[in-house]
């Protein structure tokens, strides 16, 4: 059933100058997000997505006292009964696959994905992450898994083995394509926003120019990289490696969620 439909009365108190029936909804791993003509809607898809909105909140609210350069999300409402989130809308929307074919377009994104990575450039202590991932996979997902899968996943958790400790930086910790906004202004996209930042945490930037790679392809991530400023120092095999794990990510999260749509499809290719 259409959640425009099941949540009709809500979506019409927080949404009050939209019609519920022409809303837009976006399916993410833990929300659902109606979208309406000034603001969005959050809701929870299980009950361990709803327990994490405080830390959400969180996240928001110190976001908010940054100037990054770009938009993020202004919490604007939460409430309970059911969980939900109202924020403010970002306006602009994702990248078409097709539009990065034109270089010089490809050549403006890249400029402002390196620019967004290095407006979040923070140094911190170390503190390891990457084996305590790999523990859970193995004690958590390979009981789910086929020989095969359990092989193909070894493989993919043992190249987390040599990753550096690192926190060098805010990592947005799930900077897919469909999380970053842009506008177009004189054929040229200019990037109006980034959402979803549940995931922001002190880390290694590997992990988010691995997400770049993975939604945007390998040509653009080549331009990033050339424009970021970075030293390899094993930057590229951090990223093939952080990469390599993203369904196993899906699939963990999934798991401990309850959400068996989710969880299956992170292990497609282990089965």
């Amino acid at each position: 059933m259409s959640i425009r439909r099941t949540h009709r009365a809500l979506l019409s108190q927080l949404l009050p100058v939209d019609d519920p029936d022409d809303l837009a909804v976006r399916r993410g791993q833990f929300h659902t997000v109606v979208i309406g003509s000034d603001r969005v809607v959050c809701l929870p898809r299980t009950r361990a997505a709803a327990e994490r909105l405080p830390q959400r909140v969180a996240a928001l609210r110190a976001l908010a006292g940054f100037d990054l350069g770009f938009r993020t999300p202004e919490l604007l409402l939460q409430g309970g009964d059911p969980p939900f989130l109202v924020l403010s809308r970002i306006p602009g929307e994702p990248l078409t696959a097709d539009a990065l074919d034109d270089g010089r377009v490809a050549g403006a994104v890249a400029a402002q994905y390196a620019a967004l990575l290095a407006a979040l450039a923070l140094p911190q202590a170390p503190e390891d992450r990457w084996r305590y991932f790999a523990e859970c996979v193995r004690a958590e997902l390979f009981q789910l898994m086929s020989d095969h899968g359990r092989l193909r996943a070894d493989r993919e958790l043992a190249a987390l083995d040599g990753l550096p400790h690192l926190t060098r930086a805010v990592v947005h910790g799930d900077l897919g394509a469909e999380n970053v906004l842009w506008e177009w202004t004189h054929g040229l996209p200019r990037l109006a926003g980034v959402l979803d930042w549940d995931d922001v945490t002190l880390g290694d930037q590997a992990e988010d120019l691995a997400a770049i790679g993975a939604g945007n392809g390998r040509d653009l991530l080549e331009r990033v990289l050339a424009l970021g400023g970075w030293s390899n120092d094993g930057l590229t095999t951090r990223i093939a490696a952080i990469r390599g794990t993203f369904a196993l990510q899906q699939a963990l999260y999934a798991l401990r969620d309850g959400d068996e749509e989710e969880l299956a499809d992170g292990l497609t290719g282990y089965r």
